[in-house]
């Protein structure tokens, strides 16, 4: 579909710094000659709403859970407790490759080809299941404190019951924290869902991802230098904003934090 070819005879990019030209801005893949900013767009896409899913089911389940442990304590907070440190046991990211493969044979024969969306859900329920233990404890301990304040004894005496106090008193005091957790988790989800990908165990060809182009660029590293190094820029930018964003975010709800 090119005009003018773009690969030499040993499928490398012609030009220079892997065939960067005004048609392709950051070059183009060895062997294929796809334009990798093209690449690059497609797979922060698939990681982002990936992230984007991920993130909202492990702040949910963290949400409830800490609610629950928080605000009833006792035997509830006790094994609650124990359950998120059983989670918090497993080695997530070998975890994640052991997993991954297991979770895919269970449903899909080996020696059929495994559907994308069969390989999204798998990662989504793998990084979900593993990864709400953070937001629970956070919730959890912000909870703890707020159950003894005046204004929570206040509605309990007023006989409000505790789905009311739970919503109406705790609850809005847990929202900035719950903000700023989320900006945090958000590029460390995008960052685990690459290390998938780039171990094998997440998306696979045609699929573009972040972590596919990694592991592909690796090889190429000597011939293609631009085929890792925009994608590790993007990465690094990326999850420096979202960082910046929940400093920000922090600041403008808790301004002492900031001095």
């Amino acid at each position: 579909y090119q005009d003018t070819p773009v690969l030499d005879d040993f499928g490398l990019p012609l030009g220079y710094f892997g065939g960067l030209s005004g048609t392709h801005w950051f070059g183009v893949e060895p062997q294929y000659g796809r334009d990798i900013f093209a690449m690059l767009v497609y797979g922060m896409r698939t990681s982002l709403f990936m992230a984007l899913g991920v993130t909202f089911l492990m702040m949910v389940t963290g949400i409830i859970l800490g609610l629950i442990g928080g605000y009833f304590g006792g035997r509830t907070d006790y094994w609650i407790g124990r359950v998120t440190d059983f989670f918090l046991a497993f080695p997530q990211q070998l975890f994640f490759i052991a997993f991954m493969p297991v979770v895919t044979a269970f449903f899909v024969d080996p020696r059929e080809e495994t559907p994308t969306y069969f390989r999204a859900v798998a990662m989504l329920i793998v990084l979900w299941v593993l990864g709400w233990m953070g937001m629970a404890r956070l919730v959890r301990s912000t909870v703890l404190s707020l159950r003894e304040r005046e204004f929570v004894e206040a509605a309990k005496v007023s006989g409000a019951s505790p789905w009311r106090i739970v919503r109406k008193e705790i609850l809005p005091n847990v929202v900035t924290p719950i903000l700023v957790q989320f900006t945090y988790n958000l590029p460390s989800t995008i960052l685990t869902i690459a290390f998938l990908s780039f171990a094998g165990v997440g998306f696979v060809e045609p699929t573009p991802d972040w972590g596919r182009m990694f592991a592909n660029g690796a090889k190429y590293a000597e011939q293609d230098p631009s085929f890792i190094f925009f994608p590790g820029v993007a990465l690094v930018i990326f999850v420096l904003a979202f960082n910046l964003l929940g400093d920000s975010v922090r600041d403008a709800f808790d301004p002492k934090s900031g001095r």
